[in-house]
Parts: C-alpha cells; sequence; structure tokens
C-alpha cells in the first residue's frame, strides 16, 4: 500500500511491533440472554481512522464479548463530548481536551475516559504555503475558519498562550461548510486560516482533487503543547458504573482491533468499507495510514501501550486548559481518566515500527 500523510511521509510498511492478540473476555450470559447493546458515538461518519471498530465489529470480537454495538456518526471530535451525556449515549470517540473543559464548566454526569487512542493531539491550523503566517504570533489580527465546535477551536487557548499570542487577538470565523470548502477558503486567500485535524485537511482536499500539500503549511498543536491527547473512548459515568466488565470487554475488543489493524492496514480498510456508503481508498487508505503512524505512534504509546495515558501529562493538560481558557474550576485526573478497563501492558497494542 503507497499511500503518504504530510509532505514529510513517504510509502510505509504494514509492519508493526504489536502485542498478543487475545481474545476478549466474554460477558456472563445465561442461555438465549441478549447481547448487551453499546450506543457508541464516534466523531464523524465511518471512515479510515475508525478502521480498528470496524475490524473488530467484523471479526466479531464485540460479539464473542457478549456486546452489540451501535455506531453513531458524529460531527466532530469535540462535539461528541457534551452529545454523550444530553444525548443518552453510553460511550463517545471524542477529543480528550473538550472533556476537560466539560468537566470544568457541568461536571455531572460527564464522561470518563477509558482508552486514549491518540497519545499525540492532530490538531491543527493549515495557512497558506506561501503566505506570512510561519508561527503562532502571526495568527494575530488574522480571520481563521473552523467548524463551530472544532475540536482545534476548544484547544486553541492552550496553544495561543504557549506561543506568545492572546487567543482573543484571532478572529474565529466559525462555519457548517464542509473541511474541503473551509480549507479552500484559505488556498483561495479568503480566509487566512482553517482550524481541524491534519488527516482531515489532506484527506478532505484529496476528495476534491487538491493536494494540500502543495497549497498549505501546518501550524500543529503538537509543536506547542505537546502535553495534549487527541481521539480517545470515554464512557457515561451511569454505564460504568452498572456495566464495568461490559466495559472492560468493550476496550479488549477495540484493542484487539487496533492489533490487527496495525499488523494488516488493508484488512483494516476492507472492514470499513464494509460498514461505510462513503468509503474512497484515495482517501480513507491514507487518513488511516497517517493516524497510525503519526497520532497513534506517540513515544509514549511505544512504554505504555495505546489506550493509557500518564498521570503527569494528564494533570499536564487539565491545567494548561483551565489556565488559558478561564475556566472556573479544575478536574482531577481522576474525573478525566482511568485505566482501570485497561488490558495488562503485555497484551496492549503497539505503534507501528
Amino acid at each position: 500500500m503507497n499511500l503518504t500523510r504530510r509532505n514529510v511521509l513517504t510509502a510505509m510498511s504494514a509492519a508493526a511491533i504489536i502485542a498478543p492478540a487475545l481474545a476478549a473476555p466474554a460477558l456472563a450470559q445465561g442461555g438465549g440472554d441478549a447481547p448487551l447493546k453499546i450506543r457508541l458515538l464516534l466523531n464523524s461518519g465511518i471512515a479510515g481512522p475508525h478502521a480498528f471498530f470496524c475490524l473488530a465489529n467484523q471479526r466479531g470480537y464485540f460479539k464473542e464479548a457478549g456486546l452489540e454495538v451501535e455506531f453513531a456518526p458524529g460531527d466532530g471530535a469535540a462535539s461528541v463530548v457534551p452529545r454523550v451525556p444530553i444525548e443518552g449515549y453510553d460511550a463517545g470517540y471524542g477529543d480528550v481536551n473538550m472533556l476537560i473543559k466539560l468537566a470544568a464548566l457541568r461536571p455531572e454526569n460527564c464522561p470518563k475516559v477509558v482508552h486514549v487512542a491518540f497519545s499525540g493531539t492532530p490538531l491543527t491550523i493549515a495557512v497558506r504555503k506561501d503566505g506570512p503566517i510561519k508561527e503562532a504570533k502571526d495568527l494575530a489580527g488574522k480571520v481563521i475558519i473552523g467548524h463551530p465546535q472544532d475540536a482545534a477551536i476548544e484547544a486553541f487557548p492552550p496553544y495561543a498562550v504557549a506561543g506568545g499570542l492572546d487567543p482573543n487577538a484571532v478572529h474565529i470565523l466559525r462555519s457548517n461548510a464542509s473541511m474541503a470548502q473551509n480549507s479552500k477558503e484559505v488556498i483561495d486567500g479568503n480566509v487566512d486560516g482553517v482550524f481541524g485535524f491534519v488527516n482531515t485537511v489532506i484527506a478532505a482536499l484529496r476528495g476534491i482533487d487538491i493536494d494540500a500539500r502543495e497549497h498549505l503549511d501546518f501550524l500543529e498543536f503538537t509543536d506547542l503543547v505537546p502535553e495534549l491527547y487527541g481521539n480517545a473512548l470515554m464512557f457515561s459515568p451511569s454505564f460504568i458504573e452498572e456495566n464495568p466488565e461490559a466495559v472492560r470487554a468493550f476496550v479488549a475488543a477495540v484493542n484487539r482491533g487496533i492489533i490487527e489493524t496495525i499488523a494488516d492496514p488493508d484488512a483494516g480498510l476492507a472492514a470499513v468499507a464494509e460498514m461505510s456508503p462513503k468509503y474512497r481508498p484515495e482517501v480513507d487508505g491514507p487518513r488511516l495510514m497517517g493516524t497510525l503512524e503519526m497520532e497513534m505512534n506517540h513515544p509514549d504509546a511505544a512504554v505504555h501501550g495505546i489506550g493509557d495515558a500518564t498521570d503527569e501529562r494528564i494533570a499536564r493538560s487539565i491545567s494548561l486548559m483551565v489556565d488559558s481558557a478561564g475556566l472556573p474550576r479544575s478536574p482531577a485526573p481522576e474525573e478525566i481518566f482511568t485505566r482501570e478497563f485497561l488490558p495488562p501492558l503485555e497484551e496492549r497494542a503497539r505503534p507501528v515500527g
């Protein structure tokens, strides 16, 4: 599979350092009992970066664990977080930084992260390659477009402060247009930048036959605030309390899906194609490979396994979000993340080599 991501990536191998693929623990079920249903809100419609969910579903790992998963399409990693409690989802796949914000503003019934998929944040501001913006401070007075509740907008304050920029000095234009349309607004010179995920911007423009790397540079949040995490699996507190073994079984099945997607990305993409009527190999393939190579390939994940988070980084992320955004309270780290439901260290997925 010869797929690329960003201007620094070349064709990459599917070889991976992986942990043993052990079966997910099954829930105790009486004869003929129906599986336990889990309503999972995704950050978008099913796409390449969801391959590990799709592969676990296709290969029956959720079913083996006594679970039936309903995948609901979402409208952004940030919006997932408040929608889980408001709309009664059991779980969500959303942005850790938005979860910190919600826990600071409205801790009641706030979801909790049980598995961190992205040890590195994919958040970015894409700007014109030939334009005047080269670093965060250059954003002062500029107009940056983004979806109404984009995760990059929500996490912009700590990035701006770390770059010596007053977050209020930037004009944020919120738009419900597609990522492709918003990104093209930057290329056409109508706005100065666009908030988003690096992979999402590149894939969106690829979908309209534009090579983002020829036209855009990326101000990546990880360069200034490497403490921040990205997408994570989170469950409602009531579901965790009532069904702890189901959470553990779900995480184990997801872990197995990640291991097998890293080992065989083509199998993961085939599973995506089965579940997504909008599947496009030229778009979904690079998105998956970029996700595996970058967001899921953080040095911390090589040490602790994909899914875990360090207590120090969680605490630092909370501090960055609270201080830069002027949030009214500082959530305790245990309000945000628990490693209680992760597989043993030796069984966890490992990043690509």
